[in-house]
């Protein structure tokens, strides 16, 4: 069921030790058997190769008759990358360029072997596959254990869509009439670090001076914290998209559960922006998905993915939904996206999300900043971001082979 905690709850579950969400601590590398968004549709054309890493898993793409498939870039031979110089010599499979070892698309099995087609090895070989999901312009992958099954619908990893009635509503990436336009990038950071980044409500003191805040007049108050039992909800159906938001938009009764804080008097600063009230909310989804909503703009929704690549890094998806009733509004979203949004908001604005990240990285490095940091108040929704991870994560991946530790064939 999905639930509001009470604020004795919220905040009380600052204090509690580590030990209530040690699988989100062990989840250095991500979640496993979770959807990741791996590249934009528009990035795989017709008859090419792809590449990218999740969760430590380097994954080769392939798009044929329009149908993409995702195989693990490392060939069992000598475990070189694929993607390096990666060859197609026959439809439905991919050849290493090392020693011409030739894999189907589809299962992975060892088809033939470019010098030695009779070796006992051809049919009795196979590297990983994984499944595939095109929607919504992007081309998502499951990262997950070969006995994992049924896959779960991609919707369980995606944020809960907005009902159309909410007073505040705004685009959902899975609505009709809608254009989503984003990048992805490296962050030199562990995912987690991320995540928590993206949707803390302290944390906005970093933007104080973004260029964004200046342009728009934009209300952005120096940090929030939570008031009311009002001020967390938990998404857990049990067959639904599994998270936590920050209920910083009125209520129906035009209450508010977050306190916005404008400006300290103690240390004479004040929010630069001065416009009106903004009815963002910022939520974070299970395998680590932020939506905030109403942001840059009313009516449009930004979407963040943090995806694991290594133990110290993660790729970067930055994406806004916009809600469109013509051709010719969609040709103006797109011209004010690439001519102002995409850099003021993308850069002008995240990139202090970048460093701030990166800052924390060293503290948090062998795990030891879970057990030295020192939490408040306001970081009540971090602590159960945590625990909601450690009660619904459908597993924590392991690392790499690279670093000696063998995984189970998908």
């Amino acid at each position: 069921m999905n639930e509001i905690v009470s604020r004795d709850k919220l905040l009380a579950s600052t204090a509690v030790g580590r030990k209530l969400y040690q699988p989100y601590v062990a989840a250095k590398w991500g979640l496993k058997n979770h959807w990741y968004p791996a590249l934009y549709s528009h990035e795989l054309a017709e008859g090419s190769f792809g590449n990218m890493t999740i969760c430590g898993v380097p994954i080769l793409l392939r798009r044929e008759d329009g149908i993409v498939h995702a195989i693990e870039d490392r060939c069992a031979h000598r475990g070189v990358k694929m993607s390096i110089k990666p060859h197609c010599f026959k439809k439905g499979t991919v050849t290493c360029w090392y020693h011409g070892f030739t894999y189907g698309l589809a299962d992975g099995e060892l088809k033939t072997i470019i010098a030695a087609p009779d070796d006992p090895l051809i049919g009795n070989l196979a590297i990983d596959t994984y499944p595939v999901s095109e929607k919504y312009g992007i081309i998502f992958v499951f990262i997950g254990d070969r006995d994992f099954t049924p896959t779960p619908p991609l919707e369980q990893d995606l944020p809960e869509p907005l009902a159309r009635d909410y007073p505040y509503y705004a685009a959902n990436l899975t609505d009709e009439n809608v254009i989503t336009l984003g990048i992805h990038r490296s962050g030199n950071a562990n995912w987690r670090l991320a995540c928590e980044n993206g949707f803390d409500p302290g944390h906005v003191l970093i933007h104080w001076k973004s260029p964004l805040v200046y342009a728009s007049n934009r209300a952005v108050a120096l940090g929030s914290r939570p008031l009311s039992d009002k001020a967390l909800r938990f998404y857990e159906e049990e067959n639904g998209p599994k998270g936590v938001m920050n209920m910083t938009a009125p209520d129906e009764n035009g209450d508010y559960h977050y306190e916005r804080v404008f400006e300290n008097k103690e240390l004479g600063i004040k929010a630069k922006g001065t416009g009106g009230p903004t009815f963002s909310r910022t939520s974070m989804w299970l395998p680590g998905v932020l939506r905030v909503e109403n942001f840059p703009m009313r009516g449009v929704s930004l979407y963040e993915w943090y995806v694991p690549a290594t133990d110290k890094t993660y790729e970067y998806w930055e994406m806004m939904t916009f809600p469109y009733s013509s051709e010719e509004e969609k040709a103006e979203i797109i011209d004010r996206y690439e001519n102002y949004l995409k850099n003021m908001v993308f850069h002008g604005f995240n990139d202090d999300d970048l460093w701030a990240r990166e800052a924390m990285q060293p503290f948090y490095e062998n795990d030891v900043g879970f057990d030295e940091e020192k939490l408040g108040s306001m970081d009540a929704v971090i602590v159960n971001w945590r625990k909601l991870v450690a009660r619904h994560a459908r597993g924590i991946q392991t690392p790499p082979k690279e670093l000696g530790q063998t995984r189970g064939r998908r």
